[in-house]
């Protein structure tokens, strides 16, 4: 039998007559697992967010959180972590991941549903773009952190550089 795909060498099967729902790499968790697993990802508070918030507390800055409910005729344009209204800076803190940080050791996209992902992915950029550009145009100063500048062996020069952009 002449092997068309290397995939299945190992196992002495024929590509062509291996059934098509099969040639998809099973999820190592079961459904319910998986939905646990998925509702567990916080899109607030998270531990990048609190550093940031922790540290602009201890430097004397106070904020607010999230930018106002969506109903609110005064909400702002994207939901950002940290609001400083006296400043008039938003600071919006970016997972690598959710908000596919270009060149960083953190983003990589997924093997099994790569289209499905990169379209959520991008449609997550895109967002971030519209919100950034729409807030820039109300007056406000828009600074991204991302979550790989605040992984412990960055964490010191990554809050200095938001002091800095807070300051000028």
């Amino acid at each position: 039998m002449p092997n068309r795909d290397c995939r299945y060498s190992h196992a002495g099967l024929d590509p062509v007559s291996f059934p098509h729902y099969l040639h998809r790499m099973a999820d190592v968790h079961n459904k319910k697992t998986r939905s646990y697993n998925m509702s567990r990802i916080r899109s607030g508070n998270t531990k990048p967010e609190l550093l940031v918030r922790k540290f602009l507390h201890a430097q004397g800055f106070r904020y607010r959180l999230h930018g106002g409910k969506p109903a609110d005729a005064n909400a702002l344009a994207g939901k950002p972590d940290i609001v400083l209204p006296k400043y008039k800076t938003i600071i919006f803190i970016h997972g690598c991941f959710w908000h596919g940080h270009t060149n960083c050791k953190y983003f990589k996209v997924p093997k099994t549903r790569t289209q499905w992902w990169l379209n959520k992915i991008n449609t997550n950029k895109a967002n971030d773009a519209k919100a950034a550009k729409t807030l820039k145009k109300d007056g406000w100063k828009v600074i991204t952190v991302w979550e790989c500048a605040l992984k412990p062996t960055k964490l010191e020069k990554g809050l200095r550089k938001i002091l800095e952009k807070l300051c000028n």
